[in-house]
């Protein structure tokens, strides 16, 4: 059996807004498998991006707690930090760093050496098929290149953890089919991947497991194959419509 990695429980999420509390999340429970693919899956505002903040520590729960090897992350917060990996949705670069100044900025925010940072850059540079524009501005990137860019970074200092937030985003079907192989082997060299995204054919193929977050509570968790047997439907989506009450049909 996998030895678990994560473990997400009971954490609640609320926010303060005009006088009033709106819960997020309402006390999520799942745990994360060493070197598995899972998605997390739900329409928009069922709390996947809150959830996966958490998981990345930029916030904290209101309640309950996130495990690493059983120990709650906030006992050792910068050790859980250099573990981790994260892609956010949008992009977030220095504009005025060309493209390998952004990845040696992340390299040394890691404390990585000089010696360190320059092998890996030329690694995912070639990984990502940045080499071409190792001395450009994020800025003249297309979409496509600039999600690389961001996954790159995220690699910098060879986290087992990585969430990729929408990572596909951007991309055309082509470039799309590609980059999900690079996801993949992100796996087979023994990254966990915390996947965010609404293409649901992307996430049927490449998913060990599937989370289904529907209103700030956990829906499902498994396998697709077994979701699919369970809800007697022919695909992951037909499922997850099943499961989210078709609220929201545009993903």
């Amino acid at each position: 059996m996998p030895k678990k990695l994560l473990e997400i429980k009971e954490v609640v999420k609320n926010f303060k807004a005009k006088n009033q509390i709106i819960k997020v999340l309402k006390g999520v429970s799942f745990s994360i498998e060493r070197g598995e693919i899972i998605s997390l899956l739900g329409v928009n505002g069922a709390g996947k991006t809150t959830l996966t903040s958490i998981i990345a520590s930029l916030h904290p729960p209101t309640d309950g707690d996130v495990l690493y090897e059983g120990k709650s992350i906030y006992k050792n917060l910068i050790n859980y930090r250099f573990l981790l990996g994260y892609c956010p949705q949008s992009p977030n670069f220095a504009d005025d760093l060309t493209v390998e100044e952004n990845l040696v900025f992340a390299g040394r925010y890691f404390s990585m050496s000089k010696d360190e940072i320059d092998k890996r850059i030329k690694g995912l540079l070639k990984q990502f098929d940045l080499e071409k524009y190792s001395q450009s501005k994020p800025g003249i990137l297309s979409g496509g290149y600039k999600q690389r860019l961001l996954v790159a970074r995220s690699l910098i200092h060879d986290p087992s953890i990585v969430i990729l937030d929408e990572p596909t985003v951007g991309m055309d079907p082509q470039v799309r089919k590609e980059f999900l192989k690079k996801i993949e082997q992100l796996k087979h060299n023994g990254v966990t991947v915390i996947l965010v995204s609404h293409f649901l054919d992307i996430v049927e193929k490449i998913s060990d497991r599937v989370c289904i977050i529907d209103q700030g509570v956990v829906r499902e968790v498994g396998q697709v194959n077994d979701l699919k047997k369970k809800y007697k439907k022919t695909s992951l989506e037909e499922v997850f419509f099943l499961l989210t009450d078709k609220k929201e049909k545009n993903l």
